[in-house]
């Protein structure tokens, strides 16, 4: 972990102020009074109020982590616990990891010695499986609550269980005004709505708010739509470049390929810039970085440069980059959306609420008064939503619904929910938990197959390939297969710079199954460390994302684990003979017919993603209601197919597209999902079950 801190001393002046200078310095003394005499403590204050960082550190002078005791810290993203440890880390004045330390899916820096820990709420739900009464926590903290996660609804939903085993535990909630007072209310309810307004009364909770330091921001609309908001952000960058006074830029966009594509845009423009002017530095930042290169958006630019982030929503709430004056705003985010009809999950570009346009404004004027422009018109704004659809009422539920399952609650439907989710999507989740084996036919967790399921850090559908692999004898490949697709499939594994694109479509041919993108992801990732020694110059050679790659490392052994703790071995191939890319070649290299038993294995899996490939070219679900296209990075884009089973759903603009997609046979649909499909009569292929 060390390598990657390597950066601490260069970008932590530029992340923090001095604590006494934030607005939560002269809030210390009602903070902790309120903390101590309340079970639940609502905390309202903008992002760049010192929250996240202050609070923990009060918390932990004041003796909260006496006996050995733990703050806990969740953050919805991962990039926000991590990016937080460490400046809270450098305040505290230890290396991250001792004192204070982060933990998120498949990286914990944290060690017996740690005080303050930040973690995912995802996780701190996991850790729950082994301790459910969390009960080496003293104090809780949920952080950007109003985000309304999946994860953080049912944490809250725990927390509220868990407080009535344990008095002690001390709850903080940070979160924007809008929901204060709901929150407050949810956790004072004790019987009935009716209730909960003379309950919100009592003792169970206070709300205490802290003003930001926010300076004035002038708001600018587009006159008319913009066609293109990404060619429209790229071209204000510009404007605000040569028109503007000095100040970064923080351009809001949805997703990493929007990202890439603009950064790549800045740079290739730039270079028309007249020699003596200023330049541009443009950066990425999203969910698929690395922890170092997430780092970089929060370091001064060099001195004759502007800096300019291209960011998701990640930099909506969860941190705070100085330096920022000017925010371009898309008004669109990619939201999660799952269809109960078609059983898919896919993520959609959404206009964004009116609580996020103002979350994104407030990002300009943290320093001085700064500008936001946003590429919609001012109508466009009235007619957004308040606030946006809480995940929880919009997404796949089976994973939580398995994990609700193992922590012991049983009755999910009368699970006490922030928002409850609605009916069909509850019932789509026990259906598919069903199919795939993790419930039984009361709906209660089948051992040891749901249980394991519900340890594994992997989405349902993979943990049950991974459980199966032993019976198709292939479970080291599928091992490689979960790891590599857990860190973002051939969406990331491959790159090239500018001009290159020909030359990676050249090496991953090098590596190319002609069965799909999970075998060709597992000759890459055998040819890594076998041929490639696991060094960087074998990545550049091939057109290989060292640092994709070396994760995928550390979540195999990780993931190998946990099999070894459910008492499953995994026996490693003995010699990169006995690798199927020991010529880093295609699937014929696959000794006795192991590439159609990894293939079986996925099916066994992913049988609700199945689609059918029609003469256009096109796929179609199992049931015809949707068209699906395979993704241009996929290694099915213009191939031919019959069966698939895919690993990812994302929909741009008009299509729907999947990827890590591989080639299966429509009778193991029938072999392995019984309960699943059937064979319809009038059709005489198979169609869901409703």
């Amino acid at each position: 972990m060390s390598g990657d801190l390597d950066l601490e001393g260069s970008f932590i002046p530029a992340l923090y102020k001095p604590a006494e200078l934030l607005p939560i310095a002269k809030h210390r003394e009602s903070l902790l009074y309120l903390i101590e005499t309340h079970p639940v403590t609502i905390v309202v204050g903008q992002t760049g109020s010192g929250k996240s960082t202050q609070i923990p550190q009060f918390l932990e002078k004041a003796g909260w982590c006496s006996d050995g005791k733990v703050i806990a810290v969740t953050q919805p993203r991962r990039v926000a616990a991590t990016t937080v440890a460490i400046r809270v880390a450098e305040e505290y004045g230890c290396e991250v990891g001792k004192e204070v330390g982060y933990s998120i899916r498949f990286e914990d820096v944290s060690s017996s010695t740690t005080r303050i820990k930040f973690l995912t709420d995802g996780l701190l739900i996991r850790e729950a499986l082994v301790d459910p009464l969390m009960s080496r926590y003293s104090v809780i903290m949920v952080d950007e609550a109003h985000e309304r996660s999946i994860s953080t609804d049912i944490l809250l939903g725990l927390l509220k269980k868990i407080m009535k085993k344990r008095p002690e535990l001390k709850i903080i909630i940070s979160s924007a005004t809008i929901q204060a007072e709901e929150m407050l209310q949810f956790f004072s309810a004790q019987g009935g709505e009716e209730k909960a307004a003379k309950d919100a009364e009592n003792s169970t909770g206070k709300i205490i708010s802290l003003e930001g330091r926010t300076y004035p921001i002038d708001t600018m609309y587009a006159e008319t739509p913009v066609d293109d908001y990404l060619e429209k952000a790229v071209q204000t960058v510009f404007d605000i470049h040569t028109q503007e006074d000095d100040g970064d830029i923080l351009v809001f966009l949805t997703g990493r390929e929007e990202i890439e594509s603009a950064v790549e845009a800045v740079a290739e423009r730039s270079e028309s810039l007249p020699p003596d002017s200023k330049g541009i530095q443009p950066l990425p930042l999203f969910a698929g970085l690395s922890t170092d290169e997430q780092m970089y958006v929060f370091e001064e630019a060099p001195g004759n440069m502007r800096k300019v982030i291209f960011a998701t929503n990640i930099a909506e709430a969860s941190v705070t980059i100085n330096g920022i004056v000017y925010v371009i705003d898309s008004g669109f985010v990619k939201l999660r959306a799952f269809n109960p009809t078609t059983g898919i999950e896919s993520l959609t570009a959404t206009p964004i609420s009116k609580a996020s346009a103002a979350q994104r404004a407030g990002r300009a004027g943290r320093t001085r008064p700064g500008k936001c422009f946003r590429l919609y018109t001012e109508d466009s704004y009235l007619s957004l939503p308040d606030t946006a659809v809480p995940e929880i009422q919009r997404s796949n539920l089976a994973p939580f619904v398995l994990q609700l399952k193992a922590l012991g609650i049983d009755n999910v439907l009368r699970f006490d929910y922030l928002t409850p989710p609605p009916a069909e999507l509850m019932i789509k989740a026990l259906e598919l938990l069903y199919s795939l084996g993790a419930l039984d036919k009361y709906a209660k967790l089948t051992k040891p197959l749901g249980t394991r399921m519900a340890e594994l850090a992997v989405e349902p559908m993979m943990s049950k390939a991974l459980l199966s692999a032993p019976t198709f004898g292939c479970l080291s490949e599928v091992l490689t297969i979960a790891a590599m697709t857990s860190i973002g499939g051939s969406g990331s594994v491959w790159f090239f710079h500018d001009g290159e694109k020909k030359r990676m479509e050249i090496s991953r041919r090098k590596f190319a199954a002609e069965e799909g993108d999970h075998l060709t992801l597992l000759n890459a990732y055998h040819a890594f460390v076998t041929k490639g020694k696991k060094e960087s110059w074998f990545c550049r050679e091939n057109n290989l994302n060292h640092k994709v790659m070396t994760r995928a490392i550390s979540v195999r052994a990780q993931l190998k684990r946990y099999l070894e703790r459910f008492g499953i071995q995994v026996d490693e191939p003995r010699s990169a003979a006995a690798t199927p890319a020991a010529a880093v070649a295609a699937s014929s290299n696959f000794p006795g017919g192991k590439a159609e038993a990894i293939r079986r294995c996925l099916a066994m899996g992913y049988f609700a993603h199945a689609a059918r490939m029609q003469a256009d070219g096109t796929f179609m679900t199992v049931n015809g209601g949707t068209v699906l296209h395979a993704h241009p990075s996929s290694l099915m884009f213009n191939r031919k197919a019959d069966w698939v089973v895919f690993h990812e759903v994302m929909e741009t603009g008009e299509k729907t597209f999947i990827r890590d997609i591989s080639k299966i046979e429509k009778n193991w649909l029938l072999e392995y999902a019984p309960d699943f499909y059937h064979v319809s009569t009038s059709t005489g292929f198979s169609s869901a079950r409703a």
